[in-house]
């Protein structure tokens, strides 16, 4: 079986790459732009399954399968919301969300082989591509009102390095160490704010990737992270999010 992977970040390609040969597959190649796409489908011939990133550096990645026809199975790998992509299930296609699950990419394959191997059901990408122009993905906050005394002020969401939660209140870290309240329990931030850049690695912090100087091994297989500038206490990984902490540095 041929497989293709077309993944900008070269570490989610990896990554996907090792979890299909911990499960039996070897990946072919590896493509990771839209032009990087079209020279080598024009070239080869089309694979048995393709593993699609959506949004690639230099575009969306439907822009590949416009200037050539293929056949191949496709299932989508993307951090798109899973209501938005209720229209691609509708079409017999799958998708996997990052990060990748271990057990879910491993049900997509098993589905493909049961289903789509022998015979790939066509798909319609300029479809797909109206849907995403529709807007489904989700709007994440790109900056905080704070009131400072008499006075308001605007802060990126790209200068904070972390949230945390004291005494029942909110607070954000800027890169520059500032420490300021914020309204929206860390509940609510988890929802506005983009999964790729912040995770909660427990019951009271969100970090920003960006900031992370250093991981830990603690005790209990825990993990204690150092940001650059957050010093009101220990940043710990609690046991149960590790796992989905290690996905998504990956």
């Amino acid at each position: 079986m041929k497989i293709v992977i077309v993944e900008d970040e070269k570490p989610a390609a990896r990554r996907l790459q090792r979890m299909l040969n911990k499960i039996g597959l070897e990946v072919n190649v590896m493509l990771h732009s839209v032009n990087e796409g079209i020279a080598w489908f024009n070239e080869n011939t089309a694979p048995d399954l393709v593993f699609l990133d959506i949004q690639l550096s230099d575009g969306i990645s439907f822009e590949i399968f416009e200037e050539v026809t293929i056949n191949s199975a496709v299932i989508f790998t993307t951090a798109y919301d899973e209501y938005a992509l209720k229209a691609f299930k509708l079409n017999s296609v799958d998708y996997l969300l990052k990060p990748i699950d271990e057990e879910e990419l491993t049900n997509a394959v098993t589905k493909f082989r049961e289903n789509y191997l022998q015979n790939s059901p066509k798909i319609d990408f300029d479809a797909f591509k109206k849907i995403l122009e529709t807007g489904t993905k989700p709007d994440y906050k790109s900056r905080f009102t704070i009131q400072v005394g008499q006075h308001l002020k605007i802060i990126n969401t790209e200068d904070i390095c972390c949230f945390y939660s004291e005494n029942k209140t909110s607070y954000l870290t800027t890169n520059t160490g500032r420490n300021y309240p914020v309204e929206l329990s860390l509940e609510n931030l988890e929802n506005e704010l983009d999964p790729e850049n912040f995770f909660r690695i427990n019951r009271k912090s969100i970090v920003n990737i960006n900031c992370i100087e250093d991981i830990i091994s603690y005790t209990n297989s825990r993990l204690e992270i150092k940001l650059k500038t957050f010093k009101e206490f220990q940043l710990i990984v609690s046991r149960e999010r590790v796992r989905d902490f290690k996905n998504w540095i990956s």
